[in-house]
């Protein structure tokens, strides 16, 4: 038996964009974009649509490496004027069918705050700046600024000439992505150039709108060199961004190719222990981010093998994301954005949201164990975070909003319930937990959709009982 002590007092505010998801048109490594588009009808899919309103993330971010050979104008306006590319980074040509506009739609039919990603001077890198058999594709200060005027300024004569007339109002905008990782053999920018191009970048942009709200790249690079210093310095930017992408973080991992199915006990330790690793990486960022709000702009497991290991696919997985969620929200005093997924696709086991491929009628898009886990916990969230102490084996953490204190639980055991006592300080009147409990090994395809099915049950007096390797979210509420 395990007892959660919850101290009902209000710490700090909980950001809404903790359950952000990632937008990307990832080429030939996978469809993602393209595969929630009807070229037909020019729209996006319905049932992706749906989907994603299921899913409800509260911020989608458009952007990563492609961003950094991006031309916003070649996207923009009638479909017959878009420039298709090349895509760099991942292969193939994009066709720029979706755009400005219609990321921004898609972003105001699911409820979803959108985030901007601009390229900036293609992060120092001379092959995307100015690649073989290619136009220029480095990005400058004043296309980025552009781009905030075409989006914000409520008389830009090239958004209106589109005829959209009201302005899109974006708020937030990240310039540098990944910006450290290149920097090896001096391929990217320094950490000296990166802040200087980032102030260039910001002071163009806040010209055009002061409102936004600005993000830096702030990660450290492969040689452990920390950035976020430096990068905190930058006046003009109100967030530094890093992203952190995860194995199990202990020697001799089995969660490689198909080596975690082999000894299901050794594959549940180590996932178990994933969120080790992303709770030092906040913790660092902490101590080193000076004034500045942090932003997880990616986050996830990355692991070898068939489509980033399907692993990912299974319940012990997404049991480990509840983990990592959870110090995400012990964190939430630093941390404003954060994600633990790549969205939607239909190859990469990593994204949040399955799209049938090819597009049929009798088929539906079904979310992986990391869509279930942020679409029970986003569900269940409450607006400020509480102090919470337990012992045992569940990974607990709790938050509030007026009468309703909302827990988000694991159990860390694979073979045993926990039956868990409420110490709350005030009488509850009424309570429910919402959980998903599977077999760890249990992957879903598009043959299983329904394996992880939530389930609910009223909880009695301050005594509930977690089954083995379930997550869950359980609503209180208290008297006034």
């Amino acid at each position: 038996m395990s007892i959660l002590k919850i101290n009902t007092k209000e710490k700090h505010e909980i950001s809404p964009y903790l359950y952000m998801q990632f937008m990307e048109p990832l080429g030939t490594a996978d469809s993602s974009v393209d595969a929630a588009w009807d070229f037909v009808e020019n729209d996006w899919y319905p049932i992706v649509v749906d989907a994603t309103k299921d899913l409800a993330p509260t911020m989608i971010r458009f952007g990563g490496c492609f961003a950094s050979y991006y031309h916003w104008r070649e996207a923009v306006g009638p479909m017959s004027e878009r420039v298709p590319m090349i895509n760099h980074c991942w292969g193939g040509l994009y066709h720029n069918r979706v755009g400005t506009h219609e990321f921004l739609d898609f972003c105001k039919r699911v409820g979803a705050e959108p985030l901007l990603v601009g390229n900036m001077e293609s992060e120092g890198l001379k092959m995307w700046q100015r690649p073989k058999n290619d136009t220029v594709r480095m990005g400058t200060a004043e296309e980025a600024a552009d781009w905030v005027s075409y989006c914000n300024d409520p008389d830009n004569a090239l958004r209106i000439s589109h005829g959209v007339r009201e302005p899109y109002g974006v708020k937030y905008w990240q310039v540098g992505n990944e910006t450290s990782y290149t920097t090896i053999g001096q391929l990217g920018f320094s950490a000296e150039e990166c802040y200087e191009t980032t102030a260039r970048f910001a002071e163009a942009m806040r010209r055009r709108d002061d409102s936004i709200k600005l993000i830096g790249w702030g990660d450290r690079n492969k040689l452990k060199e920390e950035w976020a210093p430096r990068m905190s310095e930058v006046d003009g930017i109100d967030l530094l961004a890093f992203h952190h992408h995860f194995g199990s973080g202990l020697p001799d991992s089995p969660l490689v190719g198909t080596d975690y199915r082999k000894d299901p006990d050794e594959t549940w330790r180590h996932l178990m222990n994933a969120h080790v690793s992303l709770d030092k990486r906040i913790g660092q960022l902490r101590t080193l981010r000076g004034n500045k709000r942090l932003a997880m702009t990616e986050g996830h497991f990355m692991l070898a093998g068939r489509n980033r290991n399907e692993v990912i696919s299974s319940w012990g997985a997404g049991v480990a994301y509840a983990r990592c969620h959870n110090v995400i929200m012990r964190h939430s005093d630093v941390l404003d954005i954060a994600t633990l997924a790549d969205f939607c696709g239909n190859v990469w086991q990593c994204n949040a949201l399955m799209i049938p491929t090819p597009m049929r009628a009798e088929k539906q898009c079904y979310l992986q164990p990391v869509g279930h886990v942020m679409r029970l916990f986003g569900a269940h969230q409450g607006k400020h975070a509480l102090e919470l102490t337990t012992n045992g084996t569940v990974d607990a953490v709790a938050s509030r909003t007026g009468n309703t204190i909302y827990l988000h639980l694991a159990n860390t055991s694979m073979t045993t319930d926990e039956t868990l006592t409420l110490e709350l300080g005030q009488p509850i009147e009424s309570a429910k937990m919402y959980y998903i409990a599977a077999d760890p090994t249990t992957e879903i395809t598009p043959c299983n959709v329904d394996c992880f099915a939530e389930q609910v049950v009223a909880v009695e007096g301050n005594t509930l009982t977690l089954p083995r390797a379930a997550v869950a979210a359980v609503e209180i509420t208290v008297g006034a």
